[in-house]
């Protein structure tokens, strides 16, 4: 009975050994399929993961118009796919920023502006800003942007705090950037960086071109952040 025992322990050992092979080649295979995924492709689901979530926190914003630009600062606070937005705006108008509290439902926009207690209707196109809800559509939105790019290759890596986002860098034809801030020259094209998360969600979108005529380029940046939030937006 001893040599079966002798050759038992060799066996075992090579079965470890194999087992542990076969582990590391498939964590090896795992990790290698996320680099081969097509810059497109993660694109393509970034869009279909934004369109599907109930809301999420958004800022738009640009850090500077052009000297004698009248149009879009900011706009910041919660799009939901109702589609509906609750937040501020800051447009600027004959060089002076103004503030306003804006709620957008049902195709509508209502806006507390400066030295006034009530809501009133306003058309945002009349401030060269878009209709806060609509960045959320499905069509012609924020998310329509992540396909719409052109020439897209993957960037940089990089760390926010202990998450690691991918960088992608491409174009946009003008018209799609016009859906989304009107103002847009439709008929140019744009640069545009977008940033993802690990699971593929954008959490950033840089656009720069020309948004306003006859005026030096303009870079906006769209931050997305808490998917998923939910919140009952209704008329002032």
């Amino acid at each position: 009975m001893n040599p079966p025992r002798r050759r038992t322990r060799p066996l075992l050992l090579v079965a470890a050994l194999l087992s542990a092979l076969a582990l590391s080649s498939c964590a090896g295979s795992g990790s290698g399929s996320d680099e081969a995924v097509e810059p497109e492709q993660r694109l393509s689901t970034a869009k279909t993961t934004l369109d599907e979530t109930s809301g999420v926190q958004i800022r738009l914003a640009t850090e500077d118009l052009p000297p004698g630009v009248n149009g879009l600062v900011s706009a910041a606070g919660t799009a939901t796919h109702a589609p509906a937005f609750e937040g501020d705006i800051t447009v600027a108008a004959s060089g002076i920023n103004a503030d306003a509290e804006v709620v957008a439902v049902d195709g509508v926009v209502y806006a507390k502006l400066p030295f006034t207690t009530d809501f009133v209707e306003i058309d945002p196109a009349d401030y060269g800003a878009p209709d806060p809800a609509d960045l959320m559509a499905t069509e012609n939105g924020l998310s329509s942007l992540l396909t719409a790019a052109r020439d897209v290759e993957s960037a940089e890596h990089v760390r926010d705090g202990e998450a690691v986002l991918s960088r992608l860098t491409g174009t946009l034809p003008g018209d799609a950037v016009a859906d989304v801030i009107p103002s847009a020259s439709a008929d140019a094209t744009f640069d545009a960086t977008f940033t993802l998360d690990e699971s593929d969600r954008v959490t950033e979108i840089v656009l720069t071109g020309p948004f306003y005529p006859d005026a030096d380029d303009v870079t906006y940046t769209v931050d997305l952040e808490k998917y998923g939030v939910e919140k009952d937006i209704t008329a002032p």
